[in-house]
């Protein structure tokens, strides 16, 4: 795994009282188990994967607790474990990182939505959105619309994340709805405290089997007849009923300033940055939560959707304007607020996207910004020249820097140090200059890298799991055979049936490559079907633990792929070779070429306490490293291009004749042997040279040493 939760357990079993510590995805994992509930299932993706990592490693915890944890194969199967909350009065969560994670669930969701549920159920949804996002900018808001699904967003302090989780499961059988909690990647790694309550054990959970299956009743399927008065009972029963439980329990809260005549409404999730820039302004401390401290009234909703009506009118009714704070497009709340108004007749003005971007971050500079137009236009009694200054500074510090540091250059994110899938790349590369360059159709993960230099390969991204699938329409049309990237993580989340299937249907001739590195990679090296077993990592000391599974194979060989080649990483000659022989063969159908190679980070993780044990027992230790003879680096650095290997750099030459820099590998060298494979394989330069550190050596390494630094000196010039 990424990270270990030994310590991270143990709070778990925190009890009444007790003061628990962490951050904020943890807290949720907490409140959870103190919420009671009986099934959690998932897929793993950052920025929320820690409460499924957390789970899993503490099966024997969970077990217990009769909570039954689940590592789904997709978001699709995750939200329909929550069926179980349809007919019984069992709680459960699952969770994903959302938009895109939503819109694999959405067929379930939207069942699940329309039939209802009786016991809690709760959907924690990792929102990755802004700066920190690694897919589509769209926001879960949509869904929770369209489904009519209640949606949570709760301020960034772990109080609050808990209080929210525990209330959710209350709103959604309150309400017979599930319910959304959207977490950005701030709120789920921010760090906190709160007080614990005791974790509870359900009523049903695999402690306490049920005895009989649920009665049939044909009302709690979503199928037609059913689903028309669902549909009805969706407006008329349950969104009454989740406002007054909303309205009831004080979800949202109303933080009172000095100044009524104007008021800001912002989502929960984005108070954090709200309150700074007010400090920035000068219109708030430190303090400013449930002791006050803010000098303008603040309505934070936990709870974005729905709003409750009566609270928005209270809220507005005797201010001049209400700033609405509101990331993303588009502008859902505001339109909402906008509509409440009007139909009470409240006369105050609102102001949101017009002061605000439509799209972006709202940070706390961003928000100084808005605030001042704001303030200017409807409190011009309030100072905020504070806010102005700061803004200079800020200004004038960038002016400053770029004075200095002048133009940048990029820093694109990039492979891991020996990652086994750039030297796929690095035969792609190579091959394209024989044959010429193919469409390349790309995946979501980490070799979505490829994109960057010294690659630059790719035409389309379109989802996980969906590069052979995202080539159909390609292949036809093009003089070359299409060719599609994918790790065994798609392959196992989306690719099998929507690309291999739905090719081997339409008899599709294109070239699939499977990074088959063992792991969900990308998101933390979450295992997968094919995931090497402990014992075999265990046992592959030096090499590939990944040999040891063919499932992929079997499966492709299971659904009818004849032309199927399994190839080794670091290989490149032979990757050439291999990707050649698919481009060109005038065999139809689909070529698959299995890259075989384990994570280098999971390898490094797995080998770095064999060898601290080895060295701290004084046994015998060797590690490979390569390097270039600078004297024989002509500079021309076509290594580098070929590879783009972190730990392979340049640097100025010891030798005063030779003007350019040569060729450098630094200590972060792992020994993968890449660079110099693609020199072989480039028909480069011969530079490159392969050493052997060893420590704590034998009397045969001491003595093999001493011939040879006997016979290297008599062979140098005197």
């Amino acid at each position: 795994m990424e990270r270990q939760f030994t310590e991270e357990i143990e709070s778990l079993k925190l009890g009444d009282g007790e003061t628990f510590r962490g951050e904020g995805i943890l807290a949720v994992t907490k409140a959870l188990l103190q919420s009671g509930v009986a099934y959690v299932g998932g897929y793993q993706g950052a920025p929320v994967s820690h409460l499924l990592d957390v789970m899993v490693q503490a099966r024997g915890y969970m077990d217990e607790l009769g909570v039954h944890v689940e590592a789904c194969t997709s978001e699709a199967s995750a939200a329909a474990m929550l069926g179980a909350s349809v007919s019984y009065p069992v709680r459960g969560a699952v969770t994903w990182k959302s938009i895109v994670g939503t819109n694999v669930a959405s067929d379930a969701l939207s069942y699940l939505a329309s039939a209802g549920v009786i016991g809690g159920a709760l959907i924690v949804l990792g929102e990755d959105y802004g700066e920190g996002g690694v897919v589509a900018q769209e926001r879960s808001h949509a869904y929770a619309l369209k489904s009519m699904m209640w949606l949570l967003d709760p301020r960034p302090n772990l109080a609050t994340i808990v209080e929210m989780v525990e209330r959710g499961f209350e709103l959604s059988e309150a309400s017979n709805t599930p319910v959304m909690m959207e977490l950005r990647i701030r709120a789920c790694h921010v760090q906190g405290s709160f007080t614990a309550k005791n974790n509870r054990i359900a009523a049903l959970s695999t402690r306490n089997p049920m005895d009989e299956p649920a009665a049939f009743l044909y009302e709690r399927l979503a199928h037609p007849p059913a689903i028309f008065p669902q549909e009805k009972k969706k407006s008329a029963v349950r969104l009454p009923a989740a406002r007054k439980f909303i309205a009831e329990r004080k979800l949202n809260e109303l933080f009172a300033g000095d100044d009524s005549s104007v008021g800001i409404i912002v989502q929960g999730g984005l108070y954090n940055n709200l309150v700074r820039a007010l400090q920035v302004l000068d219109l708030a401390n430190s303090f400013s939560d449930d002791r006050g401290g803010c000098r303008i009234p603040i309505l934070a909703l936990n709870v974005v959707y729905p709003l409750v009506p009566e609270e928005i009118t209270a809220f507005c009714v005797g201010k001049s304007a209400v700033l609405v704070v509101e990331e993303g497009q588009p502008e859902f709340i505001e339109q909402d607020i906008a509509t409440t108004l009007r139909r009470a007749d409240v006369p105050t003005r609102l102001h949101g996207k017009d002061l605000l971007p439509m799209a972006g971050d709202y940070s706390a500079e961003v928000l100084v910004r808005a605030m001042v137009r704001f303030l200017a236009l409807h409190a011009p009694t309030i100072d905020t020249s504070p806010g102005a200054r700061w803004l200079e500074g800020v200004e004038a510090s960038r002016a400053r820097s770029a004075q200095l540091l002048g133009a940048l250059p990029a820093r694109p994110p990039t492979f891991c140090i020996g990652c086994p899938e750039r030297p796929v790349f690095s035969a792609m590369k190579l091959v394209a200059e024989e044959v010429g360059r193919p469409h390349v159709s790309v995946d979501v993960g980490c070799h979505a890298f490829a994109t960057f230099e010294p690659f630059s390969q790719g035409n389309t991204l379109l989802g996980y799991g969906m590069s052979l699938a995202s080539s159909a329409g390609v292949g036809p049309m093009s003089a070359r055979r299409p060719v599609a990237i994918m790790g065994d993580g798609g392959f196992w989340h989306n690719g099998l049936l929507s690309g291999v299937a739905s090719n081997l249907l339409n008899h599709g001739d294109a070239v699939l490559v499977i990074m088959k590195n063992g792991y969900a990679s990308a998101t933390g090296t979450q295992e997968l079907l094919s995931s090497p077993p402990e014992d075999v990592r265990a046992a592959a000391a030096g090499g590939s633990a990944t040999y040891a599974d063919k499932t992929i194979e079997k499966t492709l060989k299971g659904m009818g792929v004849k032309w199927l080649r399994t190839v080794y990483n670091y290989h490149v000659a032979d990757m050439m070779k291999a990707l050649r022989a698919a481009y060109t063969t005038r065999e139809p159908g689909l070529k698959v070429i299995v890259a075989e190679g384990e994570c280098q980070l999971e390898r490094q993780r797995r080998l770095r306490p064999q060898v601290a044990a080895r060295l701290k027992a004084g046994k015998r230790v060797v590690r490979t490293r390569f390097g270039v003879d600078e004297d024989v680096c002509s500079g021309d650095h076509s290594c580098i291009r070929l590879s783009g290997c972190p730990s392979l750099t340049v640097k100025t030459s010891s030798d005063p004749l030779k003007l350019d820099p040569v060729a450098h590998v630094n200590n972060g060298c792992v020994g993968c042997g890449l660079c110099g494979e693609v020199a072989h394989a480039a028909i480069l330069c011969p530079s490159f040279f392969r050493a052997e550190i060893v420590q704590n050596p034998n009397p045969w390494d001491r003595l093999i040493d001493r011939l040879r630094n006997s016979v290297i000196g008599r062979l140098r010039p005197a």
